[in-house]
């Protein structure tokens, strides 16, 4: 019986992480578009972009995104 449910248990958090690792290319890069265009007036003030994305969790994940989206070669990528 312990075993059953430890195979459950295992086999419920592997398609957990399965569902995880699907990424929604385009919402993802709408949001970093978005979050682009709040950040450029700190850009052009002067900030780099390093500065900026060790201050910000989702300026990182956005670099990320980008990066990953230019080398899958996922429409609408755009380099940094």
């Amino acid at each position: 019986m312990r075993a059953r449910c430890l195979a459950a248990a295992t086999f419920a958090l592997m398609a957990q992480s399965a569902d995880a690792a699907i990424i929604d290319w385009q919402a993802e890069l709408q949001r970093c578009r978005t979050l682009r265009e709040n950040v450029t007036p700190l850009l052009q003030a002067g900030e780099g972009i390093s500065a900026v994305g060790r201050s910000n969790r989702s300026v990182r994940r956005c670099i990320w995104i980008q990066r990953m989206a230019v080398r899958k070669k996922i429409p609408g990528a755009e380099v940094w």
